[in-house]
């Protein structure tokens, strides 16, 4: 409340007061003593206190419109207890005159209750119309930012379009500073471009400044200065009096007169890479709406900038391209190995000449051919495309048969790759480039020795049987005769004397442990178990024997239907095991391990492995006879002459693992 607010209400106050006194005085006139009449007549036939009751509605209704309901009601109260002594007391008629004063409260109360909805109305329309000049505040002030930001839109995308237009990079950046001068409505405009090789600012495009502004602010190093400040910070700023700075570091530009100068980075993909600036030779106050609207114009320049130099760089990169193209070509011709080209679809595209010549066909026949026509596709095939085509990588060569076109055959390893490119805006496969390399006399004598190494084996097998089958014949025979026959000599004591008996027995001992040995031998070199029972049955003898001559726990578990395979599968899983064997037995210290057989409907595996102190695995199988591991070796040998393949695993403390897979 306002000191003139307080004193009106004060004055008011003292009015009411004064009525409400000078009606009481009247009132009771009579009773304090004061002339007056005493007639009973009055104008209008009332009686003179009737008429006094009735002018208390004035300060009633007084009270209830200054100050409202409370204002009022205390009015009526205050006439209430001025009228109803006299009513109750004094008057003649007191039923009458307590009426009449009971009616003059009720209606200064309803007086003060109309009052009161008054008061409400107006002061909601007083409400009502300071929120609407309010609103109508806010709505001029959204008008004038709109239309400021519609300015600026427009002029946003005037330099968007200007940077779409060229990919020229200084006939953009001169048109880009003329638009923005518009706008912004500025006397000077200055863009600087980061400098890579030297690592500084150069200028690039000046509006409003002489010759020798120019020459003077050509270099700056980042950092120095506020286009090197903002340079550096990345950030932009609005300086008021640019003269007095302390950061200014060229006095050129306090001759130049330029006072207030807004600044802001030029940026491409988040580095930046140059600033522009803006300024004027009189004081103004840059808005944060300017330092932002600089900076976005900052940004439209650096995408003009990063295309500009992608331009340049794909000009570069073309002829570069253009040059390994040639070089491509002439090492795709000339190469030794066939190379040809397919789309997704299988459909040859190109060939070299290598591929010409192995095949027999012209290039004209082969473009446009199925590839599977003269490739076959096989598992391995399949596979390799399904891992191209999911984006990895195929590390190894696969085989293949090639169909000529004279009918013969060839046998070929191929190596594939994806070629992929830009399409509809995005990176798809596009094509295999695959190499092919012609292992056909390779194969063959691949085959050849695998033949001379099965008869080799073979051979070895049958010479081994035969000197089993001596063994077991003849030389077990004998040793068994030679014991009973020092037996029988031993126990005639009396002729012999004690001496020459007890030697007796002893050579017949020895004769007896030669025997076992014998037959231990016999064992190794060809079990008789293994052919009259099979592969499990002769294992299982064979763990038992070296469990029982070694002391070493091994647990043999069998799974799967067991059924008898090719004496040549059966003899070659067995010896890879007693290998395994005989290896843990002599190197491996182990006090456990562990033999597993296991058949499947077409695989037999036959997994060894122990819990002895292991050793180094060299990187590939064919280095085991280089390290020294023959029996390794040899195991890995017969796997293979099965058609099978053998995994060992490995390592200094954590035993050992021999897993053997044929199909059987």
């Amino acid at each position: 409340m306002t000191p003139r607010t307080r004193i009106h209400g004060f004055w008011r106050m003292c009015i009411l007061a004064t009525v409400f006194a000078v009606l009481t005085i009247l009132h009771y006139s009579e009773q304090l003593g004061l002339p007056g009449t005493a007639s009973r007549e009055v104008d209008f036939g009332l009686t003179r206190h009737a008429l006094d009751r009735i002018l208390f509605l004035v300060p009633v209704a007084y009270a209830g419109f200054l100050f409202g309901a409370r204002g009022g009601g205390l009015a009526v109260v205050a006439a209430l207890a001025v009228m109803l002594p006299r009513a109750v007391l004094v008057s003649p008629v007191p039923t009458d005159a307590a009426t009449e004063a009971l009616a003059v409260g009720v209606i200064g109360g309803l007086t003060v209750i109309w009052f009161e909805g008054q008061l409400r109305h107006q002061r909601r329309r007083d409400q009502l119309f300071e929120a609407l000049r309010a609103t109508q505040t806010r709505l001029w002030d959204q008008v004038d930012i709109a239309t400021t930001n519609a300015k600026r839109l427009g002029a946003l995308n005037a330099v968007a379009s200007i940077a779409s237009q060229s990919l020229l990079l200084r006939p953009v950046l001169n048109a880009v500073v003329d638009k923005v001068m518009e706008v912004m409505e500025t006397e000077v405009a200055l863009v600087f471009l980061v400098d890579e090789a030297q690592g500084d600012l150069a200028l690039e495009v000046y509006r409003g400044v002489g010759k020798e502004f120019a020459a003077q602010l050509r270099r700056m190093e980042i950092g120095e200065g506020l286009n090197g400040a903002v340079a550096a910070a990345g950030t932009g700023m609005a300086v008021n009096d640019a003269a007095s700075d302390p950061r200014l570091a060229r006095d050129v530009v306090r001759r130049e007169g330029i006072h207030s100068t807004l600044i802001a980075p030029i940026r491409f993909h988040g580095e930046v890479v140059g600033t522009t600036s803006v300024a004027v030779r009189y004081t103004r106050h840059f808005s944060t709406e300017d330092v932002d609207f600089l900076t976005a114009i900052g940004d439209a320049i650096g995408i003009a900038i990063g295309n500009a130099r992608l331009y340049e760089e794909q000009l570069r990169t073309a002829e570069q391209l253009r040059v390994s193209e040639e070089n491509y070509r002439g090492l795709f011709e000339n190469a030794q190995d066939a190379i040809w080209v397919e789309d997704i679809g299988g459909m040859i595209l190109t060939a070299n000449r290598a591929y010409l010549e192995l095949t027999g066909y012209q290039h004209d026949e082969l473009v446009g051919m199925e590839a599977s026509e003269l490739l076959p596709e096989n598992p391995q095939s399949i596979q390799a495309r399904i891992q191209l085509m999911k984006g990895l990588a195929v590390d190894r060569p696969y085989d293949q048969i090639l169909r000529k076109k004279d009918g013969g055959k060839a046998a070929v390893q191929v190596s594939a790759s994806l070629a992929s490119g830009d399409q509809d805006g995005s990176r798809r496969p596009l094509a295999f480039q695959c190499i092919a390399r012609d292992v056909t006399e390779e194969r063959r004598l691949q085959e050849n020795l695998r033949f001379y190494r099965r008869q080799v084996t073979m051979a070895q097998e049958e010479e081994r049987k035969r000197i089993a089958r001596d063994l077991h014949d003849e030389t077990a025979q004998g040793l068994v005769a030679l014991s009973h026959r020092l037996d029988a000599l031993a126990s005639d004591r009396q002729v012999l004397g004690r001496g020459a008996a007890e030697a007796l027995e002893e050579l017949r001992k020895q004769t007896d442990q030669l025997l076992a040995e014998v037959r231990r031998f016999s064992q190794e070199l060809r079990p008789s178990v293994l052919d009259h029972l099979g592969f499990v049955p002769a294992v299982e003898s064979l763990v038992s024997e070296i469990a029982e001559w070694h002391g070493i726990q091994i647990d043999t578990t069998v799974t799967g239907p067991v059924r008898r395979l090719s004496p040549e599968v059966e003899l070659g899983l067995f010896r890879i095991v007693q290998e395994a064997l005989r290896n843990i037995c002599k190197h491996s210290g182990a006090t456990w391990v562990e033999t597993v057989l296991e058949f499947a409907p077409d695989l037999v595996t036959v997994l060894v492995r122990d819990d002895g102190k292991g050793f180094d695995l060299p990187e590939r199988v064919a280095d085991l006879p280089v390290s020294g591991r023959l029996g390794l070796a040899g195991m890995a040998e017969r796997a293979d002459l099965m058609g099978g393949s053998l995994q060992l695993e490995s390592a200094p403390g954590n035993g050992t693992s021999v897993a053997v897979e044929v199909a059987a």
